[in-house]
């Protein structure tokens, strides 16, 4: 918001120098002047008026999009969530068999160093 009013301090100031500037240098009559004057501070106005309401704009715009990037954010969390948990219970199942299978090749590996222990204590 500080480069809103830092914006409008800058219309502001370059409107009232220009308008200084014209005052002093113009070689129009007073009723010129004064006329022209008057339309510049209604531009102003309008000006200031729209830049206003711009701002107003710009800010609900960007409370909305927040608001949708919150819930978008919520709802993508818990589908990574439910990915992993969909992923974790299809896993879960090949996991106990990977390990079955590792203990039936560790005991057939204890089994084949015995058999070939025995047979080495036999030929001693």
């Amino acid at each position: 918001m500080a480069n809103g009013k830092s914006l409008f301090l800058g219309v502001l100031v370059g409107s009232i120098i220009g308008a200084t500037t014209t005052l002093l240098t113009t070689p129009a009559s007073g009723e010129t002047v004064r006329r022209q004057a008057k339309d510049q501070s209604i531009k102003l106005k309008n000006t200031i008026m729209e830049l206003a309401s711009n701002s107003r704009d710009i800010k609900s715009q960007l409370t909305k999009t927040t608001k949708e990037g919150a819930v978008l954010l919520r709802e993508l969390s818990q589908d990574v969530k439910s990915s992993i948990e969909n992923w974790r219970s299809s896993i879960e199942p090949h996991q106990q068999n990977i390990q079955e299978h590792l203990l039936n090749v560790e005991e057939s590996l204890k089994e084949l160093e015995d058999k070939i222990n025995q047979k080495k204590q036999q030929k001693n």
